[in-house]
């Protein structure tokens, strides 16, 4: 059963929590280098967790995070390492806080290089799934092949984020010039 499938058995709240990313953000690229590396700590944080508590979360993980502004957690101390671990509206894992931090210093000097986040990502596609992880196990922390995986199909840069069959298939499909190639 596809994610878009998966919303329709929802109710209440949680069809609507779940139905808000799937129309809005599930596949849809993403320009904002600060959004990218917000939505790669998000996937980071939901290792070994549901998607519906990182979703909850969200803007706890902003708030905690300084609206995700790369400069900024790549400069946190151990005071800040100390106060996200001590923070109740995040998933409390130093493993995966100290993966936020060292991912936004590797971020930063992807831009110097690349200009962008975003350029880099672009520099290296198209690439399979499996070549994907290689990179990004490479390159960052806490980047295991689930989680690069859904990062990439939730930015587009991966197909799968919504059956073919789903109407927001075709809104991100318009968007999304990156799908013309395959996995």
């Amino acid at each position: 059963m596809s994610y878009c499938n998966h919303i329709e058995l929802l109710t209440g709240d949680r069809k609507t929590l779940h139905q808000n990313y799937h129309d809005n953000h599930y596949g849809f690229p993403i320009h904002d280098d600060n959004e990218l590396f917000g939505r790669l700590l998000m996937e980071i944080n939901q290792a070994g967790l549901s998607w519906e508590t990182i979703l909850k979360k969200e803007q706890s993980f902003r708030e905690a995070y300084s609206n995700f502004d790369i400069a900024a957690v790549a400069g946190y101390t151990e005071e800040d390492r100390d106060r996200l671990l001590n923070n109740s509206g995040i998933i409390r894992n130093r493993l995966k806080v100290n993966a936020a931090i060292e991912n936004a210093k590797t971020i930063l000097e992807i831009q110097k290089e690349f200009g962008s986040f975003e350029n880099w990502l672009t520099h290296h596609h198209p690439k399979t799934k499996e070549e994907w992880v290689k990179l990004f196990k490479k390159t960052f922390r806490f980047t295991g092949g689930e989680i690069v995986g859904e990062f990439l199909m939730s930015i587009g840069y991966l197909k799968g984020a919504h059956a073919a069959s789903c109407p927001i298939y075709q809104v991100v499909l318009k968007q999304n010039p990156l799908w013309v190639t395959e996995e």
